[in-house]
């Protein structure tokens, strides 16, 4: 596989301008972004429910693992949801519809203080796919529509490497439907390069702290 790392962006946890200032809130809605496997999804995430309820008193905490990227943003603009974690592009979806939806409160910092991710490619070892430069003519896929690492970063820093957009640089590319899919679709031959994020902080073979 190749790892053409590009600088992704911070990831923020927000929450909803509606529920910032609901001391007596009883349910407490946190969105999860789609694209992974949802038992998994639900598993991850409830150290922070049970955080929530004995922190601040919430009599409910619920989860809602969305479909796609869109689904918890349309929830945060909504009101549905009250909290979620999402990339900047995500975040800039919900702003550029509405500044006042949400308020951006914490970042995930790495073990090394880092408070960013990169946009990496995936290729199986047997595509004979190096570097960027030998994915010409190959298939691209992409995450979600809203993912930093998984579409904007790609979309805009691949084309300054290979002097051509993706469209004219690649022979196909496609959306998979989140990041895990997206991964799976390299596995199965549906694409030749698929983008992912990665904390890049670790030892590449024994696995990132994240991505």
């Amino acid at each position: 596989m190749f790892r053409k790392m590009v600088f992704g962006a911070v990831s923020l946890l927000a929450i909803a301008t509606s529920a910032a200032h609901a001391a007596d809130l009883k349910e407490f809605r946190v969105g999860i972004l789609g694209g992974e496997n949802e038992t998994d999804r639900l598993r991850n995430y409830q150290c922070l429910a049970d955080h929530l309820k004995a922190e601040f008193g919430f009599e409910k905490v619920s989860l809602f693992p969305a479909a796609d990227y869109d689904g918890v943003i349309q929830g945060l603009l909504g009101g549905t949801l009250d909290f979620a974690e999402l990339g900047a592009s995500g975040y800039a979806s919900v702003y550029i519809k509405d500044p006042k939806a949400v308020t951006p409160i914490l970042t995930t910092q790495q073990t090394d203080g880092a408070t960013g991710y990169y946009s990496i490619g995936l290729a199986l070892k047997s595509s004979g796919i190096t570097d960027i430069k030998s994915a010409k003519g190959k298939k691209l896929g992409y995450a979600d529509p809203d993912s930093t690492s998984g579409y904007l970063i790609p979309l805009t820093q691949i084309p300054k490497d290979t002097g051509q957009s993706n469209e004219a640089f690649f022979a196909s590319t496609q959306f998979n439907g989140g990041h895990e899919n997206n991964i799976l679709a390299v596995r199965d031959g549906k694409v030749d390069v698929a983008v992912d994020d990665s904390s890049g902080i670790g030892d590449f073979k024994n696995g990132y702290t994240s991505g």
